[in-house]
């Protein structure tokens, strides 16, 4: 299927371009998510008269993805889970979960613009490319570790010996239970207040 590119992609072309792609891929990528038009005739005079709205749409975009990029470049974010002593994870960390990590670091970013081939499996550093336009990448550390004090020592690059591990994964695991602990309490004392104010009002 022929279409028109609407921006630049990566490995197909620039905005204007008019590619060959797999139908498949037209119909449920290019297409809905409106990178592209199909390449009719219609379609190709619509370009051309909405051309130059569209490329300076473009360069705005592309301006506010580099100012972002220079305060995003080498940003590191420390994402904590379980993992056995050989260092594979219990479960896995996912584009969800990076875009998450960077947002809350104060970064607007969407899973959609997480560039990973495979969801990270161990603990460890991992380059994370994040794709803030079409022309405009970053690429942040994602510091998976068993605990905050294990995430500290990997970005010094150093290791815990195993009872310092121990220790650390041991208070992270109290931490969260007192979490727990304290949201339930939290609970309770809003169900407490709620039962109390609905006995001192008077039927009606």
């Amino acid at each position: 299927m022929d279409v028109i590119l609407l921006e630049r992609i990566e490995k197909l072309g620039q905005m204007g371009d008019v590619v060959a792609v797999r139908p498949g891929f037209a119909r449920n990528y290019l297409l809905p998510q409106k990178k592209a038009l199909r390449a009719t005739k219609e379609n190709k005079d619509l370009f051309e008269t909405q051309r130059a709205q569209l490329e300076a749409s473009n360069l705005e975009l592309k301006k506010e993805a580099d100012a972002i990029s220079k305060k995003l470049d080498g940003l590191s974010i420390t994402i904590v889970r379980q993992a056995s002593d050989n260092n594979q994870l219990y479960g896995s960390v996912t584009v969800r979960n990076i875009a998450q990590s960077i947002t809350d670091a104060g970064f607007t970013v969407d899973s959609k613009q997480v560039q990973m081939a495979r969801p990270i499996k161990t603990v460890g550093m991992h380059e994370v490319i994040v794709r803030l336009h079409p022309e405009v990448s970053v690429s942040v550390t994602a510091n998976v570790a068993r605990s905050e004090e294990e995430a500290i020592a990997q970005a010094e690059g150093r290791t815990l010996d195993p009872d310092e591990q121990v220790e650390a994964t041991q208070q992270e695991s109290l931490v969260a239970v007192n979490d727990t602990a304290a949201e339930e309490n939290v609970s309770e004392e809003e169900a407490t207040e709620t039962a109390a104010e609905t006995e001192e009002k008077p039927a009606e």
